[in-house]
């Protein structure tokens, strides 16, 4: 079984994709590493390469007032991305890089142990429910995978570039509060 330690300083050494030789920061997670709420994402960000942590940028900035809409902070829920290093540009993680990860992200998630995991966009939810998952037509529903209840939301970096569909997250941050509060009541209450 991993600890975290463990987990960490080899995902620290990995040069599994080419990502490896052009971060600057391992962007590993931040939160509650026994929180029973995950939030994934795709990659890091120009800012969460450079400081070494996920969502602080522009886009964590909204994350953050997402979670306080539903009286969350990061203290009390575990984000994390599909690829831990910062694709240049940028640009979506190719499929290479997204595999090269995929273990470090199973590993977190078997640690953590979430009975809720929300993907945070396209890319996460394609990873973790189903390849073919459309984000405009699906997001805000709940799919059962091993065991965990999972949802897609619109990643904040696309409610930034289109606010028009701020509505339909603010409706999905409603599902997810009333999901969190039939699963995980103790928690976050």
């Amino acid at each position: 079984m991993d600890s975290w330690e463990k987990l960490k300083n080899d995902c620290r050494g990995c040069m599994g994709c080419s990502l490896g030789r052009t971060r600057h920061h391992l962007v590993f997670a931040d939160g509650s590493e026994s929180a029973e709420l995950m939030f994934i994402g795709e990659g890091p960000g120009e800012q969460e390469d450079l400081q070494g942590l996920p969502f602080v940028g522009p886009a964590g900035k909204l994350l953050d007032q997402m979670l306080k809409m539903i009286d969350l902070d990061r203290s009390k829920v575990y984000i994390a991305n599909t690829v831990k290093c910062r694709p240049p540009g940028n640009r979506d993680p190719l499929a290479i890089e997204q595999e090269a990860c995929r273990g470090w992200l199973d590993r977190q998630i078997a640690l953590v142990d979430p009975k809720i995991i929300v993907c945070l966009g396209r890319i996460a939810a394609m990873e973790l429910i189903k390849e073919d998952f459309r984000i405009t037509r699906e997001h805000g529903q709940w799919f059962d995978i091993g065991g965990r209840r999972f949802m897609a939301t619109y990643h904040p970096s696309a409610l930034l570039r289109d606010p028009m569909k701020r509505p339909e997250a603010f409706m999905d941050l409603r599902e997810l509060r009333k999901e969190i509060r039939a699963v995980c009541a103790h928690t976050y209450l």
